[in-house]
């Protein structure tokens, strides 16, 4: 389910027209659906009923402070990468007890500042990180809740830059060496708590089949460390993947459906009916952390044609929306499709390069795709942007960030000013 649909000839988002959005806030512009994030948030909670279970939502994928505080209304936790993102995440409303801290290379401010708010747990990549917290909680006087991240070696079969569950990725500790590490970290750390344990094996998988592999290799090791140590919960991660292709109105005739082939989604019914059995006895809090699944399809990129250039081998539509913007396409090789604000009353396509302004050949959305004919001035929206969109926006050639606008229902809120060319030294000497 998404809030965007065509009405009379425009593309809305729920009650509000884009077009009327575009004209007053100006373009490049972020829209995100209030209606979407939170009936994504309410399917999957009660796809995982009969499981004690708590969702924390990945902060990373949008972490604007309308969309959290929403989240947090509805009863989310967060899963969180950075202080900052803690920070974000308090200033919206949400509780530290329902933070889980991941990442990597955790900071000493990142760690005391954690410390001192009472995150529920830190996600731990390495025995050295393990023994780093216990350091710093020490000194500090405190007990550091803490859940080592096993990697279980499973291929997500996703993009090389979004899958996290192999040996060769950087994420987690490897599958054999876990119960060591718990038995070295009960008897040498004193002021680490082994609270759970946690997983994720990577982003934008479509298919139940990885997670349940996962599941299944895990199961054995999360029931001894509940033996052995008391663990309390296990977090499997998050990674469910949204439809990009057909994003509209996936299955419904139309030039949008003129691919030969959609994506199929997992959809979240068969995700619970596959996981619920596997995990309900076991006696462990489950902890879920969706990004992509709860905002992805929830939010578009509006952009307005600036130019059209023919050449001799293609034809390109420049529109003011760049790399800067949305880095998808040009980082992952990311789809989305690209949608008039005015419905098109034609089926015929023009087979063209859709490019921002950036001076990077980097810098489009689409390469020789079909679609209807769209002019200098007319405005299109980018679909399926409500993930690692705004978020991952730069200032790359001295460009403004967007605005960002919520919608729920016939209200739109700015949540997100447009930077003015003065926001961008700020702070600069």
């Amino acid at each position: 389910m998404h809030g965007f649909s065509y009405r009379n000839g425009e593309l809305f988002c729920e009650d509000v027209s884009l077009k009327s959005l575009a004209e007053e806030h100006g373009t490049p512009l972020y829209v995100y659906s209030a209606g979407t994030i939170t009936d994504h948030f309410i399917r999957l909670d009660k796809a995982l009923a009969g499981v004690d279970h708590e969702i924390a939502y990945a902060v990373k994928a949008n972490s604007n402070l309308s969309v959290l505080r929403l989240l947090a209304t509805k009863g989310a936790g967060f899963d969180i990468v950075s202080g900052g993102e803690l920070f974000r995440v308090i200033k919206a409303g949400g509780d530290p007890a329902h933070c889980t801290f991941a990442g990597v290379g955790k900071t000493r401010a990142e760690i005391i500042y954690a410390l001192e708010q009472g995150i529920y747990s830190f996600n731990v990549e390495s025995e050295e990180e393990l023994r780093y917290l216990n350091e710093v909680a020490g000194e500090l006087g405190k007990i550091a809740p803490a859940a080592v991240r096993v990697n279980p070696n499973v291929d997500a079969k996703t993009h090389k830059y979004i899958s996290t569950g192999k040996s060769e990725n950087k994420f987690g500790v490897d599958f054999t060496a876990i119960p060591d590490l718990y038995a070295r970290a009960a008897a040498e750390l004193p002021n680490i708590r082994l609270r759970g344990l946690q997983m994720h094996i990577g982003s934008q998988l479509t298919s139940i089949d990885p997670f349940i592999e996962a599941v299944e290799k895990v199961i054995p090791m999360v029931s001894a460390l509940k033996a052995k140590h008391g663990i309390e919960f296990w977090s499997i991660g998050g990674g469910i993947g949204i439809v990009y292709q057909d994003s509209l109105q996936s299955g419904t005739p139309g030039w949008w459906s003129s691919k030969a082939e959609s994506e199929r989604p997992l959809t979240i019914e068969k995700y619970g009916q596959e996981l619920v059995p596997r995990i309900k006895d076991l006696g462990l809090k489950i902890l879920l952390e969706p990004g992509r699944y709860i905002v992805g399809n929830a939010g578009v990129l509006v952009t307005r044609c600036l130019y059209e250039k023919k050449g001799s081998a293609k034809t390109f539509k420049i529109v003011d929306a760049g790399m800067n913007d949305l880095i998808r396409p040009a980082l992952y090789e990311g789809h989305h499709e690209i949608v008039p604000l005015i419905e098109p009353t034609s089926s015929e396509l023009t087979k063209v390069d859709v490019v921002g302004p950036i001076c990077e050949s980097g810098d489009f959305f689409c390469q020789d795709r079909p679609l209807p004919d769209f002019q200098p001035g007319d405005a299109v929206a980018l679909m399926s942007a409500g993930a690692y969109g705004f978020v991952m926006a730069s200032n790359y050639n001295s460009r403004p960030l967007p605005a960002e606008i919520l919608v729920e229902g016939g209200d739109a809120t700015l949540v997100r000013k447009r930077q003015t060319l003065e926001d961008l030294i700020e702070g600069e000497l």
